[in-house]
């Protein structure tokens, strides 16, 4: 029942997904924990508080994310999760996120329950519930001068939902889940509308281990594939952890949003554990720098074996393991039991003369047996005396003999060892003598060795040099008689006796002379085309300088249409030479097959040397074509930057100051307003063209001219005139009735804005009540401070 009842709650959850409405609003929920297959996991699946666990942890962990950025995220968290039953998992947690201004503090708990199918395979469910407040952390907000507008920030406090799913068999895990299936906001009591990170998750995970020798022998290794689907994006990430049973483990990941990952964690004890992870961005947030996470762990000991998992050794550097006790026995003497002597019962009743004389009887008798306990003992303490006696003369005895049989000892032991003395002093003198003798026959034959090597060296440098000799002629003939044919075959070259011969000789003339005309030709192009490009350099600086209002002394001139003509002379005449050289090539290329074709005997010199040189030709025209073109593109690509400076000069000289650029801007939107009539067309966000994209966050400007202090509720922000008044045209034919804009002079840009209000709470208000036209679609605020 309660597996049906979570496949139920799971698929209502699914339509719920499919039935939200896009919205918009504050923060969305994510927590940065995506790199650690050991600790936390409960936050990549809400069933992995399960799947796979045997132990319960209370942790600390911290990222800094982008640390080169300033303001970078930072999180916090301190959760307490892990495996309390044999089918259920559970988790809790208390985290901060800091974004800059903004700070995001909040709860999560989680839950997972799980359905046994069969040995083997089970079904897990889990669900992530979370609660927290986000808003502007004043303490972070830089301005001049005190803002109360900015203390009175409201917060906002949500609630968010993510359910998921898990199959588990022997060795692999399958899994989705739904990440932030829907978000509420409690202040305004709406739901999070356009949330960048709702999405489908889906994992493929493997769990196994490695059975070999030495210091990985009974690993565990854990793979995890996931897939993230969002609406603006699909990301991809890959995990891997090998835990080895001594206390260490090491964990690599990627992720291509965020790029690579490496860490490593050790057991302190058997229960306190830390692990690192380092994070390296790729791509275009390489420039803010990696980011680093660290935690920190408790492990709770089970004493209970759960399945679907396997328990893994688990060792620490410092052993907690408590030494046992050694306890002493203590021993009692044993306790002597006298057994007196009883008078049997008389089946009578006995009289008092009769119980007197048994008292006597029993008197006597226990008297007599004192007086023979107490006579033994005498007689055993005697008996032990002299048996001390006895042992004592038998020790002074032995003593006696000992004494004598080490003085014996010793003096045989000195003489012993003075024979031993002059044995080791005569074994020295022989050995010293051995060793004259050994030293005296070690250096003849090393003399003799000497003289050996010497000799054999001497005649190996006899034969090298005979062989050398003999090689040096053997290779002078070689080279007179391959020097005598080469001669020969060019003489056949170019000095021809043959008809066909004499016309690929005059060919292979004319071609090269092109050769040379056709080179310098492109020398002079590519001059020219420098030329060029130094003109775009030249007007490109003095563009940028001018709007830097830097004034720079003006470059010498240059007739341009003579400049052109001189061009247009050199790519003809390049083209003329091109064209000419190739017909040549071609025509050499045609003889020499005729040549080849006809019956005539050919030396094969002559024909290997033309077909050699007609693929050099080929080789040279081919390239000198490539730059021909490659200088046309240059050229092209030239004169189309030249053009746009000169649109760039004309465009600044329309200006001659500050304040007749804001009358013109004033009298082009009174025209607009005056020629164009406020409708209520049905225009979509595509059909507008916003320019350049705003941060959600409030951006402030300062000492803009013209234009008071307040907050504006700005629509779009272009740096071409002609765009921002497209822009507008098409908003009053929305409906837009009280359109304006302003122009900044430190960032060049103009920014339409449609109402300009006093505090920050109006312009909020105005954000989150701005309607759905489609002019309004990616509205924000910009401050002015003037």
């Amino acid at each position: 029942m309660k597996a049906l009842f979570l496949t139920i709650l799971l698929s209502t959850s699914m339509q719920l997904l499919l039935s939200q409405e896009q919205a918009d609003g504050v923060v969305s929920f994510t927590l940065p924990v995506r790199n650690s297959l050991m600790f936390n996991r409960y936050a990549l699946n809400p069933t992995f508080s399960f799947v796979r666990e045997q132990y319960k942890y209370a942790s600390v962990y911290n990222k800094r994310e982008l640390v080169q950025f300033n303001d970078a995220p930072l999180t916090y968290l301190a959760s307490y999760s892990g495996r309390f039953a044999e089918n259920i998992g559970a988790g809790i947690g208390l985290f901060q996120q800091n974004y800059g201004v903004l700070t995001t503090f909040g709860g999560l708990l989680n839950f997972a329950y799980n359905a046994r199918l069969n040995r083997d395979n089970n079904l897990t469910f889990g669900l992530n519930l979370g609660a927290y407040s986000s808003g502007i952390n004043t303490g972070n907000t830089t301005t001049n001068f005190t803002d109360p507008s900015l203390q009175n920030v409201p917060s906002n406090f949500l609630i968010t939902v993510s359910p998921g799913i898990n199959y588990g068999t022997t060795f692999f895990d399958f899994g989705v889940s739904l990440n932030n299936l829907f978000v509420y906001n409690l202040e305004s009591s709406s739901m999070l509308e356009e949330d960048p990170n709702q999405g489908i998750q889906g994992h493929v995970m493997y769990t196994g281990y490695i059975s070999s020798r030495g210091f990985f022998d009974d690993a565990r290794f854990s793979g995890l594939f996931q897939s993230e689907f969002t609406k603006d994006e699909t990301i991809l990430s890959a995990n891997a952890l090998i835990y080895v049973p001594k206390g260490l483990w090491f964990q690599a990941g990627y992720n291509t949003r965020f790029g690579v990952s490496a860490g490593a964690g050790i057991n302190i004890t058997k229960e306190i554990a830390i692990e690192y992870s380092f994070e390296k961005t790729l791509g275009d947030l390489i420039d803010f720098g990696p980011s680093h996470e660290i935690t920190l762990a408790y492990r709770f000991q089970s004493r209970r074996y759960f399945d679907y998992s396997r328990q893994d050794e688990v060792s620490g550097l410092i052993s907690t393991k408590k030494k046992p006790k050694r306890y002493v026995a203590k021993t009692s003497k044993p306790k002597r039991t006298v057994i007196t002597p009883t008078v049997e019962e008389t089946p009578a009743k006995a009289t008092p003369e009769d119980v007197a004389k048994q008292k006597a009887e029993a008197d006597r008798v226990s008297k007599l047996a004192e007086e023979k306990k107490k006579q033994e003992e005498a007689e055993k303490l005697a008996l032990l005396e002299k048996q001390k006696a006895e042992k004592a003369e038998q020790e002074r005895i032995e003593e006696q003999k000992r004494i004598a049989r080490e003085k014996i000892n010793a003096q045989k032991r000195e003489q012993e060892l003075a024979e031993k003395r002059e044995q080791e002093r005569l074994a020295k003198l022989e050995a010293e003598k051995q060793a004259q003798e050994l030293a005296a026959e070690r250096e003849r034959e090393r003399l003799k060795k000497i003289e050996d090597e010497r000799l054999a060296k001497l005649k190996e440098e006899q034969e090298r040099e005979r062989a050398e000799a003999e090689k040096l002629v053997e290779q002078e003939q070689v080279a007179k008689e391959k020097l005598e044919a080469e001669k020969q075959n060019q003489e056949l070259i170019t000095n021809p006796k043959d008809t066909f011969g004499k016309e690929l000789l005059k060919l292979a003339k004319v071609v090269e002379e092109n050769k040379e005309k056709q080179d310098d030709l492109l020398e002079k192009f590519n001059e020219a085309v420098e030329g060029k490009n130094d003109n775009l350099r030249n007007l490109k600086e003095e563009n940028d300088l001018s709007e830097q209002g830097i004034v720079v002394r003006p470059k010498e001139f240059k007739s341009v249409t003579k400049e052109n003509e001189r061009l247009k002379s050199i790519k003809s005449d390049l083209d003329k030479i091109l064209e000419e050289r190739t017909e040549r090539i071609k025509e050499l290329e045609e003889r020499y097959e005729d040549m080849t074709e006809a019956d005539t005997i050919v030396n094969e010199t002559v024909m290997l040397y033309y077909r050699k040189e007609l693929e050099k030709l080929k080789t040279e025209q081919s390239d000198a074509n490539d730059i021909r073109l490659k200088l046309e593109n240059k050229l092209e690509a030239i004169e189309i930057g030249i053009e746009f400076e000169k649109r760039r000069r004309i465009k600044r000289a329309e200006y001659d100051n500050e304040e007749e650029r804001y009358t013109q801007d004033r009298a082009r939107l009174q025209t607009i307003k005056n020629t164009t009539e406020i409708g209520n067309k049905e225009l979509n966000p595509e059909d507008f063209d916003f320019g350049l994209e705003q941060s959600t966050n409030i951006k402030i400007l300062k000492n803009v001219n013209y234009t008071d202090s307040g907050y504006y509720m700005v629509l779009a922000v272009h740096t071409d005139t002609d765009k921002r008044d497209e822009f507008i045209t098409k908003a009053m034919a929305s409906g837009a009735t009280n359109i304006d804009f302003f122009y900044d002079v430190n960032t060049s840009q103009y920014y339409i804005y449609q109402n300009k209000l006093e505090s920050i709470g109006e312009a909020n208000s105005t954000l989150k009540q701005r309607g759905t036209k489609a002019y309004n679609s990616k509205m924000t605020i910009i401050k002015i401070e003037n």
